[in-house]
């Protein structure tokens, strides 16, 4: 769109010359002043504004002047090499210090019970230095009421994607409320909503890590791997990291084993297909007694529901880990494609390494049983058939 000004001058022939000037410094000076906002005040920068268009409206540009007129070429060069050289000094110096300056920002995308509870959870480990949660409904849900009325410390909400930029971590607690009736119709209906949120949130946040709690979250990780365009290692989904913690606890306070638990994780799809599986570290129990272990945890594991506060205290769990570079084991949804023969690009839960770049590496596991194998194979057949039926 020509700026009102901009149509003012185009409506004399003798003015089009300096409009093409004019828009041809103002789209090389754009990005140059966004950044020079962000550590100047507005008026620093209104001035600068103005300055260049007083000086830009009394002078040609120079592809208007004749070459005799050398002088006041020189002049114009002059004055815009005064002008940027001290908009370079800005982004050399301030805006380093700005960046060097370490800042724990996390976001959180949806304001549902899901998206309150992720930042509660991650507002109470006191990991963030500042927590924005982007409420996308229209009007003001109870919640969302609730919090803005009992405003937390470093907890801004808001409705404008921009607020969420250099996050360190974005978190999609968001689903599709539609009314359609398939399952194809309701997955179909959050990869539309995706389509419209993820470029955006990766574009203000390029070197964040997406962290994925919405559901089908196997699928929704793949979608939003696939919009974004981040590597893999940087894009990962909640998967079976809640009942993996759940588990290494019943097996440890609860049934009151002898080994630490820390070595046995929850693999594959959430639901009923995810499996048990041992790290190779744990020497201590056979084979056999690792099976009889897991499937009696696995048994009061499934009586276990996954209530929105608990997933929060798991997601802000995940955040801790990455944010303060940890390098703790969870698992989580990973790009799974060349892990126990599966070739297609589908995301299921592994344990990994987690750190400021997401995933670092990927644990091997001592799978001895081909039911394992058969069973991530499978949930990586469906899952993938439902991937090719979905419009991105």
């Amino acid at each position: 769109m020509i700026p009102p000004l901009a149509q003012k001058m185009l409506r004399n022939s003798v003015w089009f010359l300096r409009i093409e000037m004019w828009l041809e410094v103002e789209e090389k000076f754009c990005v140059t002043f966004t950044f020079v906002y962000v550590l100047q005040p507005k008026s620093v920068i209104v001035g600068l504004i103005k300055e260049m268009i007083a000086k830009f409206q009394e002078e040609l540009p120079l592809y208007a002047l004749s070459s005799s007129d050398e002088a006041r070429q020189v002049d114009l060069l002059a004055y815009i090499a005064k002008i940027t050289e001290g908009v370079s000094d800005i982004n050399s110096k301030n805006w380093a210090n700005y960046e060097n300056k370490t800042v724990n920002k996390i976001t959180v995308i949806g304001g549902g019970e899901l998206g309150i509870a992720c930042t509660l959870a991650t507002s109470a480990k006191g990991i963030a230095d500042k927590l924005v949660l982007l409420d996308l409904s229209e009007g003001t849900k109870e919640g969302m009421m609730d919090l803005d009325i009992f405003s937390l410390p470093n907890v801004e909400i808001s409705k404008d994607l921009s607020a969420s930029a250099h996050s360190k971590v974005v978190i999609f607690t968001v689903n599709s409320l539609g009314s359609s009736q398939s399952y194809l119709d309701v997955v179909q209906s959050n990869v539309d909503m995706f389509r419209a949120l993820v470029p955006a949130l990766g574009h203000y946040s390029q070197h964040s890590v997406l962290l994925v709690a919405s559901q089908p979250v196997e699928i929704m990780t793949y979608v939003t791997w696939k919009l974004s365009a981040f590597p893999a290692n940087r894009v990962i989904g909640i998967g079976c990291d809640l009942d993996s913690q759940r588990l290494q606890y019943i097996i440890t306070n609860v049934l009151k084993a002898q080994t630490s638990g820390k070595e046995v994780w929850v693999i594959g799809e959430q639901g009923e297909d995810r499996v048990p599986t041992w790290g190779g570290q744990e020497e201590v129990m056979s084979h056999n007694s690792q099976v009889q272990l897991s499937n009696r945890a696995m048994e009061l594991l499934r009586v276990k529901s996954q209530r929105s506060w608990s997933v929060g205290l798991s997601v802000a769990d995940l955040v801790d880990s990455i944010v303060n570079n940890k390098k703790k084991v969870h698992s989580v949804s990973i790009l799974a494609k060349g892990y126990y023969g599966i070739n297609s690009e589908v995301f299921l839960s592994l344990p990994c390494i987690l750190g400021a770049s997401g995933v670092s590496e990927v644990i091997k596991t001592t799978v001895k049983e081909d039911t394992v194998t058969e069973k991530l194979q499978s949930s990586a057949s469906s899952i993938h058939g439902l991937q090719q039926q979905l419009k991105l």
